[in-house]
C-alpha cells in the first residue's frame, strides 16, 4: 500500500499569509517555524551567495548550453531553454519544469550555494552515516528554470517526505500551498499519495467537489528570497517572468519517521530484504541521531 499523508499535530488551515522575515536567528527559525511546521520566507539567509548575480540565463546559455534534457518528447538544450525563458508568455510558455541535478550536471557551483541553511538542529542529509541509498528518489540540490506563464504541472508534496527549500537567485516565483490537514480536499492519486489528481489551475468541481473547501495561501518569493516549508504541505507554482531557483531539500528529526517508512514502502515489494534492513537501520540512525543533537 501507498504512504498515506498522515494529519499534523496542530492544524494549519487559519494560516492566511506566509510571513517574510529577515536578520532570523537560528533559534528563532527552529522555535517559531520549523518545530511548530509552518511556512516562511527568509529575506536575507542567502545574501552571501556567491550564485546572486552569477545564476543568470547567460551564464547557463554560455557556460552550459550543450547540457540537454528530454522533456515531452523533445530534447532541449540549456543554451534553447536560456533563450526560451526570456520569451516566454502565457500564451506560448517555456516548456517547465526544466530541471537539472546540481550535483551531477556542476557540482562546481555547489561553492556558490553557501552558507548552507540548517533547516533543523542540524543538516541531516549531509551526515556521513546517512546512506545515499536511502536518498535516490530525490535530488538534494535542483536547479529550476521557467519563463512567464509557466507552472509547475501538479499539486504535489515532495519525495520522502523531505522538507523543502527554494531560494530565487534570477525573477520571482509564486507559490501556491495548502496546509497538510488540507488533503481530504486534495483527492490524492490512489497510486501516489503526495500527487493531487486536481487540475488547480482549472479544477473540475464535478469531479472533485471537495476541492471547492481547500483554502490555499499563496506568496511571491522575489530574486534573493528563500522559502522553506515543512513535508506534507502540499504546493505547486506560477510564473510570472523569467526565473532561475535553486531547490534543496532537508531532513530533520521531525521528518525522519515518515522520510524512513517512506523509503521502507519503496522497496518493500521488489527488494524486501533491503526494506526491511534499511528502515531497520534508519529506526537506530534516527534515534542516535536525537540524541546527538540534544546534547551537542
Amino acid at each position: 500500500m501507498p504512504t498515506t499523508l498522515t494529519q499534523p499535530a496542530l492544524p494549519k488551515s487559519g494560516l492566511t499569509a506566509i510571513d517574510k522575515r529577515s536578520n532570523i536567528s537560528q533559534q528563532a527559525l527552529l522555535k517559531e517555524y520549523i518545530e511548530p511546521g509552518i511556512p516562511v520566507v527568509l529575506t536575507d539567509a542567502t545574501r552571501d551567495w556567491r550564485a546572486l548575480g552569477k545564476f543568470t540565463p547567460e551564464f547557463f546559455k554560455h557556460t552550459y548550453g550543450h547540457l540537454t534534457k528530454e522533456m515531452k518528447d523533445r530534447t532541449y538544450s540549456l543554451a534553447e531553454i536560456a533563450d526560451l525563458i526570456l520569451t516566454s508568455t502565457p500564451e506560448n510558455p517555456a516548456p517547465y519544469p526544466f530541471n537539472l541535478n546540481i550535483e551531477k550536471h556542476f557540482p562546481e557551483l555547489l561553492a556558490d550555494l553557501k552558507p548552507e541553511i540548517v533547516f533543523g538542529k542540524s543538516d541531516r542529509v549531509k551526515h556521513p552515516l546517512l546512506p545515499k541509498l536511502m536518498l535516490r528518489a530525490t535530488e538534494v540540490y535542483e536547479l529550476f528554470l521557467g519563463g512567464n506563464g509557466a507552472g509547475f504541472p501538479y499539486l504535489h508534496v515532495d519525495a520522502l517526505f523531505l522538507h523543502t527549500q527554494i531560494t530565487q537567485l534570477y525573477g520571482a516565483k509564486e507559490f501556491i500551498l495548502y496546509s497538510p490537514d488540507q488533503t481530504p480536499f486534495l483527492y490524492p492519486r490512489a497510486d501516489n499519495q503526495k500527487v493531487s489528481q486536481v487540475n488547480t489551475s482549472a479544477p473540475d468541481y464535478e469531479q472533485f467537489p471537495l476541492f471547492r473547501e481547500a483554502k490555499a495561501v499563496k506568496v511571491m518569493v522575489e530574486e534573493g528570497e528563500t522559502i522553506l516549508f515543512p513535508t506534507k504541505w502540499w504546493h505547486t507554482t506560477k510564473i510570472h517572468e523569467p526565473s532561475i531557483s535553486v531547490g534543496r531539500v532537508h531532513l530533520n528529526e521531525w521528518n525522519w519517521t515518515d522520510f524512513n517508512r517512506d523509503n521502507f514502502e519503496l522497496r518493500r515489494h521488489k527488494h524486501p530484504a533491503v526494506a526491511l534492513a534499511t528502515l531497520a537501520y534508519g529506526t537506530v540512525l534516527g534515534h542516535w541521531l536525537t540524541m546527538q543533537e540534544k546534547f551537542a
